[in-house]
């Protein structure tokens, strides 16, 4: 099965070569494309490391606090996006690479002690190129969400076949657990969301004036800034921060929120334009900043969470900071993290205007517990 899935991918990887150029020319491919689909300037790590792979800015950040208890000469970190790609960077000490096509995995990996994987990077190859070169493979924060286990079930015969490749699963939740092992995952340990191991530690301080009441809408995705603003009522001191998910959008929630701010006759800029948050309403059109600005924040309203499709988002970060959180009802791919939050409000995005003109009556949210690292570390090193 493995040389058929091979054959299959190489077809795959042949037939999209004309695409792959094409991607390879916007912004946000500039460097991932190259250095997956072609091995530009992404060498092999080097031997005997420990290897941690994760998709995106997210997955490494929440990766940090393993990162950072482990001797940096060893830290292998791949990735997939550009974004995760600067993230990484950061561990100065780390070796850091986009994680290559599957077809160039058997001449590009190298022996390391361990390959802990991310959450649903399951790719084939990666895993069974791994036990062949004689690596322990751990899938961390593993979980299926409500909406995708159907799929996952479809493709039943395929996740048994990748899980026959890894040692080690630790889920999300018990129900997490119970889903994984149906799909013939094997040493299932329940660990919980490891996002509840991190400290948010600020990197930037922003002013914050006295009279005024900060909301940040955060994470936001497509159609969810529209429908937001549409039920939101300011007042005359409030300050609205609207961070949108992706980069690639800043330019078009710009748009919205010039014309936003005109029609309510207030003052608007760009956070890169104003890095003293003097205006009413504010993009933030900078990555990384999200965390600097829960620690100013009184109201955050969470988004990926009001249309949809997409699950929710991290409300470890704004609760870290004590601040009154509002999210929408679909949080199904973060209901584990959801749990350890008290007093967060989430509700339909029809009763969204009524919550928010309230928000004053609620309490602020806090984390109910956090977990410790140590346990599940050794674990995962250990022989």
């Amino acid at each position: 099965m493995s040389f058929f899935y091979y054959f299959l991918a190489t077809l795959l990887y042949l037939a999209a070569l004309p695409y792959l150029m094409y991607l390879r020319f916007k912004p946000k491919y500039h460097d991932s494309i190259p250095a997956r689909f072609f091995l530009n300037n992404n060498p092999s790590f080097t031997e005997g490391g420990i290897w941690f792979h994760a998709c995106s800015f997210g997955e490494v950040r929440s990766l940090s606090p393993f990162i950072d208890k482990i001797e940096s000469s060893s830290v292998r970190i791949s990735v997939i996006t550009q974004t995760g790609y600067k993230e990484a960077s950061k561990h100065s000490s780390a070796q850091v690479r986009y994680l290559p096509f599957e077809i160039f995995l058997p001449f590009w990996m190298r022996k390391q002690k361990v390959l802990i994987v991310m959450e649903a990077e399951l790719w084939p190859l990666l895993f069974i190129v791994a036990k062949a070169k004689k690596i322990k493979t751990v899938l961390l924060n593993a979980r299926i969400s409500d909406n995708s286990y159907a799929s996952y079930q479809r493709f039943s015969w395929l996740y048994r076949w990748i899980f026959k490749h890894i040692d080690l699963v630790f889920a999300q939740s018990i129900e997490d657990e119970q889903r994984l092992k149906s799909l013939g995952a094997k040493a299932v340990h329940v660990s919980g969301n490891i996002k509840a191991f991190s400290a948010y530690e600020v990197t930037h301080v922003y002013p914050k004036a006295m009279d005024k009441r900060v909301i940040v809408m955060a994470s936001t995705h497509e159609q969810e800034e529209a429908l937001i603003l549409s039920r939101l009522t300011l007042r005359s001191n409030d300050q609205l921060i609207v961070v949108p998910r992706h980069p690639e959008r800043f330019a078009k929630v710009d748009q919205l929120l010039r014309e936003y701010a005109l029609d309510e006759g207030k003052t608007y800029t760009r956070l890169s334009q104003d890095s003293r948050l003097d205006s009413d309403i504010i993009l933030c059109d900078k990555m990384g900043e999200l965390i600097n600005l829960y620690a100013i924040a009184d109201v955050v309203i969470l988004g990926g969470s009001f249309v949809d499709g997409i699950g929710g988002h991290n409300p470890l970060e704004p609760a870290y900071f004590g601040v009154k959180i509002i999210s929408g009802e679909f949080i199904f791919n973060q209901k584990v993290l959801f749990e350890a939050v008290e007093n967060i409000i989430t509700c339909k995005v029809e009763n969204l205007k009524n919550v928010f003109d309230s928000i004053e009556d609620y309490p602020k949210s806090t984390i109910s517990h956090r977990s410790d690292i140590a346990p599940l570390l050794e674990q995962i090193l250990g022989s």
